[in-house]
């Protein structure tokens, strides 16, 4: 396991505090906020450890309200709403500095047989065929190098590789607001279903309003030409998967508009099964000119 895998497990190793009450730490990301991947997979954590091993995560729905501080702690109050005989569902409220920054809701349920279909897995290069995500980002000379280093710190936990140039890499022409990422965790992971869809949850706020950016030609956060946030964002898990194992992450863009734009998305396993779906909106901004 690398040394940024095992720091990025830490820091979702939440601190119980009280009966259904958590507490989790920050650290520096991209932009001076703190990264809503993180708050979203930590939360996941806290209403995991109120449920039964036997009840597995099968969605979540998730709203953040407010940029959350990354050198204060986040405290998780978990509310445990039901627990029926198949499903149990909690709710999650991220709380700083006295004011909630995020919520949550997660379902769980008890393994049952049932009608089975998915959508086709879209074609996709080999994973082992493309260049890592370092080896992208250095490509770039128009990137500032203290912008490419702290892209690369705060994604060091994880292989991620896309298909075709980001948004950041290659802007100022629009096209198809579409975007395939390959990812697994630099390192092997623990067999507890849970954590592997923490880590996909966490994984999958990294790069879903790519397709937004791509539809208008725009390179984003990394080149300062939109401001961007998470507004809210939806994940179905499928099927059993594993984060150390590669996931294709195919993303589109139906709609920007009103400031907003919004992504869809299908993660399947490189074996071509679906495993998890996932919408998110978010703010997109073009910055205005004094």
């Amino acid at each position: 396991m690398s040394e940024a895998l095992q720091s990025l497990l830490d820091l979702l190793d939440l601190e119980r505090i009280e009966e259904d009450i958590y507490r989790g730490r920050s650290r520096s990301a991209v932009v001076p906020r703190v990264f809503g991947g993180q708050v979203a997979a930590q939360a996941m954590v806290a209403a995991g450890r109120t449920v039964p091993a036997d009840r597995h995560a099968h969605s979540l729905h998730a709203y953040f309200l407010r940029p959350g501080d990354p050198g204060a702690p986040i405290v998780y109050n978990v509310d445990r709403l039901r627990d029926g005989r198949s499903f149990t569902t909690r709710r999650v409220v991220a709380v700083q500095h006295g004011k909630p920054i995020f919520t949550l809701s997660a379902s769980f349920q008890t393994y049952e047989e049932g009608l089975d279909h998915q959508a086709p897995m879209p074609p996709a290069p080999d994973p082992a065929t493309l260049p890592t995500g370092e080896e992208r980002l250095r490509a770039y000379p128009h990137l500032p190098a203290e912008t490419v280093e702290r892209f690369l710190e705060a994604r060091a936990a994880v292989d991620l590789r896309y298909v075709d140039d980001p948004p950041f890499g290659d802007f100022g022409t629009p096209r198809e607001p579409h975007s395939q990422v390959w990812f697994r965790t630099n390192g092997k992971l623990a067999d507890d279903p849970l954590l592997h869809v923490v880590l996909a949850t966490y994984v999958s706020d990294m790069t879903l309003l790519d397709s937004v950016l791509l539809a208008h030609g725009r390179g984003g956060w990394a080149v300062g030409d939109v401001v961007g946030a998470s507004l809210d964002h939806a994940m179905w898990f499928h099927r059993p998967f594993r984060a150390d194992e590669w996931l294709l992450y195919d993303q589109q863009s139906p709609s920007a508009s009103g400031g907003r734009g919004l992504g869809q998305a299908r993660i399947h396993t490189q074996d071509g099964r679906l495993a998890v779906s996932v919408v998110q909106e978010g703010v997109v901004r073009v910055p205005r000119e004094h």
